[in-house]
């Protein structure tokens, strides 16, 4: 059945999920709507609701999603292009000097958002403030006559590096965008010119679970969100979990664009075109899938493993991990004991647990000078540490400024280090000695897939704290089990080779 034609209501009414930031106190709404509609542009009601959120501010005048970000999962076809550039052309004519930078995963969705915007810049009432809109491929811009900028770009081009003093970041299509790109762009704000503060909007709808690692970070921010991240504006909209995908009053639920201002034609058209039911409900209705509430070893497991007095007496090996943008990091320990069982840990002097990662180099470098029985420092090049990193010309990875060599870990490594893990402690042949943050960590990260290998690794996408030292403490255990590991110490420039 076809829902009759009403105006949609308010976010709070149609928003599955709706989630604010604390201290809300104002909004910069009431000059937007004014300059929205100078641009000729009506929102509806739960547009407008969108907009009066995202820059909502707390009593010190910030905004108060400045910190976590604008995180907003909406299926396809419901104006998000539209509010979004509307917003943004209303803001860069309100705030003169502004640099907003909007980009896409794909070249093509890019290209189709610039055109978008190309034709809301050549409006009556908006071209008046347009100085020149650029079109060569690179150059996709807007840009007005009081100096704001919006310029447009794909990521797996490498657009958005190199930039400063960014006012706003649009991240399109960012069931896409992995913790490196993020962690790579997001520092392009600091220095924004807003005394309010930058922006950051996350748009998409849920990740595909073949997305992998470019699904975490929007599955991340919507994790935090729902357990109550003060600094984030989170909105969901999707029909019911269950919901029967031909259900026209699930896609009203879903879409609140739909039939009004997207006709049942395109609805239809989106069905046939993009294929299986799954990739229906979750690119047109908006649903996630399920989320399962624990991580991946079980907690009797883990608390039989706990041996307060279980310690390495060979093997040592150090993992070093970080966090997503370097808030946090983690150093961990693992050894075979004289039992020859396998013990790992979570290095627990103080500077482990500071937040960032100001600490990190010199303290391994201690470790390692301290304690020249060390066999290897494990690292994941391929996460956020490897800004702490560099390569040398004879192709060693070292801690930059430092004669501390580390041993990268292959993907193919890493997830059979995670699964001995597993094995380990569910078998008995892994322990530690119970330390709260290790067990904290250990109990709550998730399993990503490595594609259609049937292995897996360590993900904080069902994680709801810092997982880093169960991170650590695997590349730890690898490099105390691995074979062929590259020595730490200054001494050591050659491989180390054992027998298990």
């Amino acid at each position: 059945m076809t829902p009759s034609v009403t105006a949609p209501g308010r976010l709070s009414e149609v928003a599955r999920r709706l989630v604010l930031p604390t201290g809300l106190a104002s909004t910069e709404w009431p000059a937007i709507k004014a300059r929205t509609r100078m641009m000729g542009v009506q929102f509806d009601q739960w547009q407008a609701d969108l907009v009066r959120g995202a820059l909502g501010k707390r009593k010190d005048g910030k905004y108060a999603a400045t910190v976590g970000g604008v995180v907003w999962s909406l299926p396809r076809q419901v104006g998000k292009t539209f509010t979004v550039g509307a917003l943004l052309f209303a803001y860069c004519i309100e705030h003169p000097g502004s640099l907003v930078l909007w980009t896409a995963h794909h070249t093509r969705t890019s290209g189709e958002t610039f055109r978008s915007m190309q034709g809301m810049a050549m409006k009556p009432r908006v071209a008046p403030f347009v100085e020149n809109v650029y079109t060569g491929s690179g150059t996709e811009s807007v840009v007005f006559k009081n100096g704001s900028r919006i310029l447009f770009g794909a990521r797996d081009q490498g657009f958005g590096l190199g930039f400063a003093a960014v006012d706003v970041i649009v991240f399109d299509e960012a069931q896409l965008l992995s913790d490196r790109t993020r962690m790579d762009m997001v520092p392009a704000t600091n220095r924004a010119h807003n005394p309010a503060g930058a922006l950051l909007f996350y748009i998409g709808t849920p990740p595909r679970p073949e997305n992998g690692a470019k699904g975490e970070a929007f599955a991340t921010l919507r994790a935090d969100a729902l357990e109550g991240d003060n600094d984030t504006f989170f909105v969901e909209l999707s029909a019911d979990p269950d919901a029967d995908p031909d259900d026209r009053e699930q896609w009203a639920k879903a879409n609140p664009s739909y039939p009004t201002h997207t006709p049942i034609e395109s609805m239809l058209r989106m069905r046939k075109h993009l294929g299986s039911d799954e990739a229906w409900k979750r690119e047109a209705l908006g649903i996630w899938d399920a989320v399962q509430g624990h991580g991946v070893l079980p907690a009797p497991s883990w608390k039989d493993a706990e041996d307060e007095t279980s310690i390495a007496a060979d093997r040592f090996a150090l993992g070093v991990e970080c966090g997503p943008d370097l808030a946090y990091a983690s150093v961990s320990l693992a050894g075979q004991r004289v039992d020859a069982d396998w013990h790992f840990e979570l290095d627990d002097d103080q500077h482990t647990r500071g937040a960032g990662v100001a600490w990190l180099v010199s303290h391994v470098e201690e470790l390692v000078t301290a304690n020249p029985q060390i066999r290897a420092v494990m690292v994941d090049i391929f996460g956020p540490i490897k800004a702490l990193l560099e390569q040398r010309p004879d192709g060693r990875w070292f801690f930059k400024g430092t004669k501390v060599e580390v041993t990268p870990i292959k993907v193919a490594d890493l997830g059979v280090a995670c699964s001995r893990v597993l094995d380990g402690i569910v078998t008995g042949g892994l322990h530690h000695i119970g330390q709260p943050q290790f067990t904290a960590a250990a109990l709550s990260a998730g399993k990503r897939p490595l594609g259609d290998t049937g292995m897996w690794v360590w993900s904080r996408k069902l994680a709801t704290s810092d997982i880093t030292p169960i991170q650590a403490a695997t590349l730890a255990l690898a490099g105390a089990q691995n074979s062929t590991v590259k020595k730490p110490s200054r001494s050591g420039r050659g491989r180390v080779a054992t027998v298990l």
